[in-house]
């Protein structure tokens, strides 16, 4: 029985570590040599995904071809294929590439087809469509070559099988959205389906920016059979088995599959994944966060402790005249079971003095209001800045999608950061998470989730005397960002009318917020980053009518 073993190599990706991935696909091809006929590494391998305008600097090409040709020299003495994805600079053009290399020479480039222009991608911007054939050979097998988006067309497929292909391998960079595994390996068990032969998915693990990559390459036979998993949010190395059998057809040996992952469970992966490569590829030497006693605070610590460690994290605690015992008592309560760094720096005395600073220009006795409230907000940043600056910890910000897209947050204040783990959770995502992250050790205090939330800028001020619930606030938000509703269809699925009308008023102002706020992980479909790009001027006022 002949045996065709293909490894995975599951990397964490690094935009612009373009020797390193060279050196790392060197080590690695070396190390599986003896176990593998070919070691297939993830889409853009060398220059990480998405590399953005990066792409349109000819020094990067030049480095990039001589990582290739690094990659090659190293493959002399090996008895495997090297296949890796690479961007190509080819007669003026740019092209998404998988490159196959055997014993020092380049026996295959393979251009990406089908090029995503949607959502978080960008790619017609860089890369022109290839023409090249699609079929190649693995220790004399015949093998069908796909990146990414040409899994998601039968055309490839259809085309593999009609030259006889035995196989079909897919290199990839999918960004993470919720159960977005299950939409690739649907599509991917159909095109197996549709080809009568397995294929291969090879994919990123680990955070560029904004966007996560949640690794769980796999593997499907011909009848659309789930037969191989490669780990989670982590960098993995599987091989993959397939055996020659009945009518010429290639069977991958079938391994136990990891358990599946709840909603609540993949999610704070993919948030911790994001703050953790941040951080760590920024070189940071931590981070610190102001620590409000709130809900928000509580898990954005418990998820910087869980990404970095307890040493690389530091809480302050900086009360006003309006935080209760409770959050005081709450806060500490929570620094000491999780063993960070701590304090308490009150702000009450230069909220003061900001107060009495600004009685020239707006006079003595006015009324409490918004600029008092967003003053001491802006209080709690200078110090928390000052800080970073001094420690070179990075600030995070510990606002939820909810309030981003209302603009329920202070510009210079509590926006103040360098990342926010939370930025595309709602606020009843951020309970749910809370609770997921006590069933394995509790480590938020239950009255921090069970407590009415409250920014604590005024007295007994409770976030929703100025928001509808968040039931309802964060379904509003779903509908109109995520699916592009209109004020018309939402009142119609039964939600008021004036609710309605006042939420998409303040999503629709607080653009200008938005773009100056903190990057973040995305995890919906509709985040408030790359994909969803409003003006900042605009008098369309589709919530009026």
């Amino acid at each position: 029985m002949q045996t065709l073993r293909i490894a995975m190599a599951q990397l964490s990706l690094h935009v612009g570590a373009i020797e390193e991935k060279a050196a790392r696909v060197i080590q690695i091809a070396q190390d599986i040599e003896d176990q593998a006929d070919a070691v297939v590494f993830p889409e853009m391998t060398l220059t990480g995904y998405p590399a953005e305008d990066l792409l349109l600097r000819m020094d990067l090409h030049e480095r990039v071809e001589a990582a290739l040709k690094s990659i090659a020299d190293a493959s002399l003495d090996l008895n495997l294929d090297i296949l890796v994805g690479a961007p190509v600079f080819d007669h003026g053009n740019i092209y998404n590439a998988l490159i196959q290399i055997r014993q020092g020479q380049e026996v295959k480039r393979y251009y990406k087809r089908y090029l995503p222009n949607y959502s978080v991608f960008d790619e017609k911007r860089y890369f022109e469509p290839g023409q090249h054939d699609c079929m190649t050979e693995i220790a004399g097998v015949p093998v069908a070559l796909a990146i990414c988006e040409d899994v998601w067309f039968d055309e490839l497929m259809a085309e593999a099988s009609a030259q006889q292909a035995k196989l079909m391998i897919s290199i990839n960079a999918s960004p993470y959205h919720v159960r977005k595994q299950e939409q690739r390996v649907h599509i991917l068990k159909e095109r197996a389906k549709q080809g009568n032969m397995p294929l291969l998915y090879v994919h990123w693990a680990g955070a560029q920016d904004d966007l996560v990559f949640d690794g769980c390459s796999f593997v499907v036979d011909a009848t659309g059979r789930l037969t191989q998993q490669a780990a989670a949010f982590r960098e993995d190395l599987a091989v993959a088995e397939l055996r020659l059998g009945d009518h010429g057809l290639y069977t991958p040996y079938a391994e136990e599959l990891p358990a599946e992952l709840s909603e609540e469970a993949e999610i704070y992966q993919a948030l911790t994944l994001g703050l953790r490569d941040y951080v760590r590829k920024n070189k940071f030497k931590g981070v610190v966060l102001g620590l409000s006693g709130g809900i928000d605070s509580a898990l954005t610590l418990v998820i910087a402790v869980d990404a970095l460690g307890a040493e690389a994290v530091e809480a302050v605690m900086l009360p006003s005249e309006f935080t209760s015992q409770m959050s005081l008592d709450d806060a500490k309560a929570q620094a000491d079971i999780l063993g960070v760094k701590y304090h308490v720096l009150p702000i009450t005395e230069s909220y003061k003095a900001l107060q009495n600073a600004l009685v020239p220009a707006l006079g003595e006795n006015r009324p409490f209001g918004v600029t008092d409230e967003n003053l001491q907000a802006r209080s709690r940043a200078v110090l928390l800045m000052a800080i970073s600056n001094a420690t070179g910890k990075m600030l995070l910000t510990t606002g939820n999608k909810s309030e981003m897209a209302v603009g329920y947050a202070t510009l210079y204040g509590d926006m103040c950061g360098g990342y926010n783990a939370l930025k595309d959770v709602p606020k009843t995502r951020v309970f749910k998470l809370a609770y997921y992250r006590n069933t394995i050790a509790k480590v938020i205090p239950e009255r921090v989730i069970t407590r009415p939330p409250s920014a604590e800028l005024a007295p007994d001020q409770k976030d929703e005397d100025s928001l509808p619930p968040y039931e309802v606030l964060d379904e509003i938000i779903e509908r109109y960002v995520d699916y592009d509703q209109s004020a018309t269809e939402i009142i119609d699925a039964g939600f008021a009318k004036a609710d309605v009308q006042r939420i998409l008023r303040l999503i629709g102002q607080n653009e200008y917020k938005r773009r100056q706020s903190a990057p973040g992980p995305r995890i919906s479909q509709r985040a408030f980053t790359r994909e969803r790009r409003y003006p900042l001027t605009s008098s369309f006022d589709d919530y009026l009518k």
